[in-house]
Order: structure tokens, then C-alpha cells, then sequence
């Protein structure tokens, strides 16, 4: 799986969640900043971070992940 694709579809999601970043963030009690990088860097969430986005903006990890379309 590319770095790229996964980068792509979680912008998107995150986007889509009509949640501002400071709410996600506040949500999975990471940084505003940080939800930032994960769209415009190649900074990508840890794993249990990734699991918590995913578990409150009810994402499809495997989506995301490039596992499924």
C-alpha cells in the first residue's frame, strides 16, 4: 500500500466528516496541528491514533488502509 493513497483517502475522510480539526483532534486528543499534518505532510498517525480516528469518524480502516475499494 502506498503512503499516497492511504494520505489521500484519510484527507478526504477527515474533510468529509463536516467536523472542524480542532474538534477531531480534541475528539482523539491529539493536536490540531497534528490532524493538520496528516492531510499536508508525510506525517502519518500511529497506529492506536489511526484506530481512534477511525472509531470516531466511523471510518473503514481497511479503506483507508488501501485493502478494499
Amino acid at each position: 500500500m502506498e503512503n499516497s493513497l492511504l494520505k489521500k483517502r484519510l484527507s478526504e475522510e477527515l474533510k468529509n466528516s463536516g467536523l472542524t480539526t480542532v474538534e477531531i483532534a480534541r475528539r482523539i486528543k491529539v493536536s490540531p496541528e497534528m490532524i493538520t499534518q496528516y492531510s499536508t505532510t508525510k506525517k502519518l498517525p500511529k497506529l492506536d491514533t489511526f484506530a481512534k480516528l477511525c472509531k470516531e469518524l466511523d471510518l473503514d480502516a481497511n479503506y483507508i488502509l488501501g485493502l478494499t475499494e
